[in-house]
């Protein structure tokens, strides 16, 4: 199967690539012809060397990290970063920061982005009036992170953010039974979201 753009997928801060989530999501997105670079933040594998916790450091100093992993990929193909939670996040805020980012990256993709912690009101959305690149998440709409009661009425505010619901979904993906889905089936959602988006951006865009 040939692969139409090449996604670079960070992990959120708890999990790393190996996790279930990480590689459902791989697997459906190479499934719509999107080659995945799974990236891992060094002090995740310091977690896996050391088989203790490792908490995260603070988000900004996990922008080098990631812009030289995306320095260090081939021009093959168009070029797409993004992440779950925490590293969506991050590569949202190197898309806030364009002398950092390079030109070739298309877009971000965010899949459950953490607009602040739960039950608290600390927003991560400033830089998102800075952003030099498109940013589409797909959020879950129970995320304690962000749920569609509190964000249906923003996204107004953010032109570059475009927000795609997944019907009762939490931050991972996992709906209510009710819903008659599975994670499994949402996490296919989102992949397809994210396959329409790059061909919707390769439509306009030369490579």
């Amino acid at each position: 199967m040939t692969a139409v753009a090449r996604l670079l997928l960070c992990h959120g801060a708890g999990a790393g690539c190996d996790s279930a989530f990480m590689q459902q999501l791989a697997a459906a997105l190479q499934q719509q012809q999107i080659e995945v670079a799974l990236f891992e933040f060094a002090y995740m594998q310091r977690k896996r060397e050391l088989g203790t916790p490792v908490p995260p450091p603070k988000v900004a100093s996990l922008l080098p990290e990631l812009a030289a992993a995306i320095k260090a990929l081939g021009d093959d193909l168009p070029l797409f970063i993004g992440g779950k939670s925490m590293g969506g996040r991050v590569a949202s805020l190197l898309a806030a920061l364009p002398e950092s980012l390079e030109e070739r990256v298309g877009a971000v993709f965010a899949y459950g982005y953490p607009f602040h912690p739960p039950r608290k009101v600390q927003w991560r959305t400033g830089h998102f009036s800075e952003l030099s690149r498109p940013l589409i998440i797909m959020q879950g709409e129970r995320d304690p992170f962000g749920n569609y009661a509190e964000l249906s009425a923003l996204m107004s505010a953010w032109p570059e953010v475009t927000l795609h619901w997944l019907k009762t979904a939490d931050h991972d993906f996992q709906p209510l039974k009710s819903s008659g889905l599975s994670q499994r089936q949402l996490i296919a959602q989102a992949a397809e979201f994210t396959r329409g988006s790059i061909d919707a951006i390769l439509a306009k865009v030369k490579y």
